[in-house]
């Protein structure tokens, strides 16, 4: 039998060797269970309570 345990099946495809995604791609993944979240449990209103808490510390 070959041994096959040091193969990796993506190995040249770019995936990044220490298991991290791209910001952009974890981006993508949570923005639709954060929007689901929101609209279930009507979130909205903390959303924007700390969005402008942050705008108010940044100075802005």
């Amino acid at each position: 039998m070959a041994d096959t345990t040091s193969r990796t099946s993506d190995a040249g495809l770019g995936v990044r060797p220490s298991g991290t995604r791209h910001p952009l791609v974890a981006t993508a993944m949570v923005l639709p269970l954060a929007a689901l979240l929101v609209v279930a449990f009507g979130g909205w209103d903390a959303v924007v309570v700390q969005a402008s808490s942050v705008g108010v510390m940044l100075g802005r």
